[in-house]
């Protein structure tokens, strides 16, 4: 196989806040595999959280790379497990894997996920995120981008303040992420009265490793508690099922589509829901979730419409929610 490894810095059309950063724009990485004709393409974001630049994951696969292009590809699976050998971060593999994924159904002629034998007739409609700001700001965004769904940002002395206030600006589902800001008892106390302001659930309240009080919000919350940070890899997955109603899968912590179809099916059969979630990508990671989508109980890949100028042309959300798949194979993605 042939090998190529490229940085962008994508500039969002807002500054983005959560509950312990903001940023203006999101470093990337972005692969290429190809073989035989046929080029596929994978994505890994840069996290500060997690301690990974883009850099970093240049590095890590340059110190491999005469093994990858020597590497005989027959299935995304076998090459992922090959990366993992190898010792690689669950970043830098999630960005060779997608672009395995990309190039397998390149090869095959047929799109992700009709070799997964789902249909793509029926999914959910991706949220969009309106990042923390003055609620004039996330007002404004929302007024900007019309949608049917949005996960609200929070992690501030004013929570439930925000969330009255937007909720005079819009009907739409509300879903929020708090980021790990929130404490036991305040997301407890909050949970009934953001329920009745129309929130769908409450996406990691709490402090990753506060499985103790994850274990009393359970317990007391009124409304569904979906684990993000406390949900990184496969291993994560049995132990969240005794503490939410269901998982936030981001394939750039997991180590890509591999095990996130694994996770997946692994969540299901503890009966939690099942989400996945984006980290701000391109619409070459955008696409790659979006293979998946008959498999969720919700998503967010929003990445690409907070981009102010997307790098690659792949499925594409529509203003209704709707998404438009791509008639390439594989992800069904092209670089622009």
């Amino acid at each position: 196989m042939e090998i190529q490894l490229k940085k962008y810095s994508l500039s969002l059309k807002h500054t983005f806040s959560i509950s312990r950063k903001s940023h203006d724009s999101q470093d990337s990485l972005i692969t290429s595999l190809s073989l035989n004709g046929e080029t596929g393409y994978g994505e890994a974001t840069a996290n500060s959280y997690y301690k990974i630049t883009v850099e970093s994951m240049m590095q890590e696969i340059k110190k491999i790379e005469k093994e990858i292009t020597a590497f005989n590809f027959t299935t995304p699976d076998i090459f992922h497990q090959f990366l993992v050998d190898k010792g690689l971060t669950n970043f830098a593999i999630c960005a060779l894997d997608l672009a395995a994924h990309d190039l397998y159904g390149k090869l095959k002629k047929k799109p992700l996920y009709e070799i997964w034998k789902t249909n793509i007739k029926k999914y959910p409609t991706t949220n969009y995120t309106i990042g923390i700001a003055s609620i004039d700001k996330m007002v404004a965004k929302m007024k900007e981008k019309p949608w049917p769904i949005y996960k609200i940002k929070l992690g501030t002395d004013k929570d439930v303040a925000i969330v009255k206030e937007l909720r005079k600006h819009t009907d739409a589902i509300f879903r929020i992420d708090a980021n790990c800001a929130w404490s036991p008892e305040e997301t407890i106390h909050n949970a009934p009265i953001l329920k009745d302001l129309g929130v769908e659930f409450l996406e990691q309240p709490l402090k990753a490793d506060n499985w103790e009080g994850m274990e009393k919000v359970m317990h007391n919350s009124v409304l569904p508690i979906i684990a993000d940070e406390s949900c990184i890899v496969e291993s994560d997955v049995e132990k969240c099922a005794l503490h939410f109603s269901g998982i936030n899968i981001k394939l750039t912590k997991c180590g890509g589509l591999t095990p996130a179809l694994r996770m997946i099916k692994k969540g299901k059969d503890l009966g939690l829901k099942v989400m996945v979630g984006c980290m701000t990508e391109s619409s070459v990671g955008i696409s790659a979730i979006a293979q998946l989508l008959p498999q969720l109980d919700y998503v967010d890949m929003d990445g690409a419409m907070l981009l102010k100028e997307d790098i690659a042309k792949g499925v594409e959300i529509k203003e209704d929610g709707t998404v438009l798949f791509s008639i390439q194979n594989g992800s069904g993605v092209t670089l622009l």
